[in-house]
């Protein structure tokens, strides 16, 4: 088990490293500030696309997908795009601007590995472009989602057409002002077995009877541009080669969609908690209560141990579920990830928490983005199945391997 980063992560590390420090850290504070501003609710920062542009002309775009989705991609394996996505995870919009943000990067994935060639020449090129953005519909509010058999959202045939009805919400990117389609899963199939019944299908932004009720904030936090939003599907009518892979795959597709995003996930919430250390440590050796700086506290210095030990062990954690799925697949990764989505977000939280507690009233301040950071990583908490799904599947498998053959 190697984790040594090829030469070809390691020189786009040091690149992307770079280019963050040059043109991102600069306008970190001038990105926020617009996007805390009520006039600019659901607008694009500016500079933005500038910021694309340099990206793209430098090589630094579209860094999670595989080699096998084409020339506008560097074509990194897991594990060579793990260390990257913690990189940008550092700063929250950073992702957007080398086209790696969710839930854009999913719904990438799955054209490029469903997608008919339609599909890809209509939606897939825009995306890897960047000339547009997209959102993912799955979650609904009237149903436990955490359980995705439950989702209702009906997807009926009448002639060359679905109609949709439904009602979502934590509709990602929905709100993004440059968002013109979505990833829909609901039923196509109220009878067949139960993981057969769902699919997904891609209806444009505009189409009638999509109808965006609200946006939704995360303790306090709209995350403009992009946004999460709840979203009525009133009759929606698209046409039947909108259907991806094929009726009753929406399954299929989730979990082909899921694993990548999984990883990128884990890792932007270690560069979170990495961040999250480095802060803590540089203001411990510049206060100073009662008398003496807080590095030169034990307990202090405990707090920062464990620390930097919680973070190394989540990191190579989900090296060892990249590195697994590059060699095996997905399926074989599966207890892998599961195991990362329990951890990481948990560690993140925790190294965030202690962050805040050591950097006092600042900590909780809009000075750091450590409150922000507390918000995205309890989040993803519940993102992509809250921890009781994993930890109850991971368990189940857990007691299957150590009782088969006793």
């Amino acid at each position: 088990m190697n984790f040594d980063y090829s030469g070809k992560s390691i020189a786009l590390q040091d690149k992307l490293k770079k280019f963050i420090a040059e043109h991102i850290v600069p306008f970190q504070e001038e990105v926020e500030s617009f996007h805390k501003d009520p006039v600019n609710i659901w607008k694009k920062w500016p500079g933005l696309v500038s910021l694309k542009e340099k990206a793209k002309a430098e090589g630094l775009w579209n860094l999670f997908l595989p080699k096998t989705y084409g020339e506008l991609s560097p074509g990194l394996t897991n594990l060579e795009y793990a260390p990257l996505a913690e990189i940008m995870g550092r700063i929250l919009w950073a992702s957007e601007v080398f086209n790696c943000s969710p839930p854009d990067t999913g719904n990438m994935e799955v054209l490029a590995k469903y997608g008919t060639q339609e599909q890809k020449d209509t939606w897939l090129q825009p995306l890897m472009q960047g000339d547009m953005r997209s959102s993912f519909l799955m979650t609904e509010p009237d149903v436990a989602s955490s359980d995705a058999t439950n989702i209702e959202t009906s997807i009926e045939a009448d002639g060359d057409e679905y109609v949709i009805k439904g009602k979502k919400w934590w509709s990602s990117g929905a709100m993004d002002p440059n968002c013109k389609i979505a990833i829909v899963m609901g039923k196509t199939d109220f009878d067949a077995p139960r993981h057969l019944q769902h699919s997904m299908i891609l209806v444009p932004m505009d189409t009638p009877g999509l109808q965006i009720v609200r946006p939704l904030s995360v303790f306090g936090y709209n995350d403009s541009p992009e946004g999460h939003a709840e979203i009525v599907l009133n009759e929606v009518r698209v046409p039947k080669k909108n259907l991806i892979l094929g009726e009753g795959r929406g399954f299929e597709i989730a979990q082909g969609r899921l694993g990548p995003g999984r990883i990128h996930h884990c890792m932007r919430l270690i560069g979170m908690a990495q961040y999250s250390l480095e802060l803590m440590s540089q203001r411990t050796t510049h206060r100073k209560p009662f008398g003496r700086t807080l590095d030169t506290y034990s307990s202090i210095r405990q707090e920062i141990a464990y620390a930097r030990c919680e973070i190394e062990q989540a990191r190579l954690l989900v090296l060892s579920a990249a590195d697994k799925m590059d060699k095996v697949g997905n399926k074989e990764a599966k207890d892998l990830i599961a195991m990362i989505k329990i951890i990481a977000p948990n560690m993140a939280l925790n190294v965030i928490d202690k962050a805040i507690q050591i950097m006092g009233g600042m900590g909780v301040s809009g000075d750091t983005p450590l409150a922000h950071f507390y918000a995205a990583a309890r989040t993803l908490r519940l993102a992509d199945g809250p921890d009781e799904v994993h930890l109850s599947q991971l368990g189940k498998n857990t007691i299957k391997i150590y009782t088969d053959n006793s």
